[in-house]
């Protein structure tokens, strides 16, 4: 562990080595998913998905500096971060929803870890990050931007609880509660609230609708290849 994790305290930071390493496997991540095949035998990602992918992630990633409220163990209210992630999913399906929460999970995990043991890691980067990607079953669903967003943050949102239980529970007796529900409660707290946040504003009519505008734009090819010829 000391060749990628070095002990600061209670917690660990990433060596060198751990940051070329995560850096090495987003690269294979990222390659793999681009030329991963479907069932037509034909490339995964266009040139245009890998843009409008590209994108979403790094608005995510710009949001979230932008913390209204960050909690000591890890955790922040951010100006919508999550929902750019989702949002890929959306317009592309669950594999590009999952391949960009995972490129998302690890781009936190090098630029704002909390670390405190490896399966920690896993838990609140790899899985919770990449539960995120499950809007992506909400694809071709009617409502599908506000189903795949509940469903993406609740994915997330069952991992944080999770890891929270597991590795953080030993603080629940200092205010009287049980590890589930000071995991739930410490997780909900800025998951919900910026969930709420987001809610709010995709349920503006005049948002939703520039967002549906944007999918289109993004599937421009994918709608005239559907087009019946001549």
């Amino acid at each position: 562990m000391s060749l990628f994790l070095k002990q600061v305290e209670d917690t660990y930071e990433l060596t060198p080595s751990g940051y070329s390493l995560l850096v090495l496997l987003l690269i294979a991540a990222l390659i793999a998913a681009c030329f991963f095949t479907g069932r037509d035998n034909k490339s995964h990602f266009s040139v245009k998905q890998l843009v409008f992918a590209g994108m979403c992630v790094t608005l995510a990633m710009i949001a979230s500096f932008i913390k209204i409220f960050h909690l000591p163990m890890g955790g922040s209210i951010t100006l919508f971060s999550m929902f750019f992630i989702t949002f890929v999913g959306y317009l592309y399906g669950i594999r590009a929803g999952l391949t960009s929460a995972l490129a998302y999970g690890f781009l936190q995990l090098i630029i704002d870890p909390y670390i405190i043991s490896i399966p920690q890691l896993v838990c609140d980067y790899i899985l919770a990050f990449s539960a995120l990607g499950i809007s992506g079953f909400f694809k071709n669903s009617k409502y599908g931007l506000v189903k795949g967003y509940i469903a993406g943050i609740l994915g997330r949102l069952f991992f944080s609880v999770l890891s929270g239980m597991i590795f953080f529970g030993q603080y629940a007796s200092e205010y009287g509660m049980n590890a589930f529900t000071y995991s739930f409660a410490y997780n909900g707290i800025y998951i919900g609230a910026e969930a709420a946040l987001t809610l709010v504003l995709i349920s503006i009519p005049a948002v939703n609708k520039a967002l549906k505008r944007i999918r289109v734009m993004a599937n421009e090819e994918e709608i005239r290849g559907a087009l019946p010829q001549g």
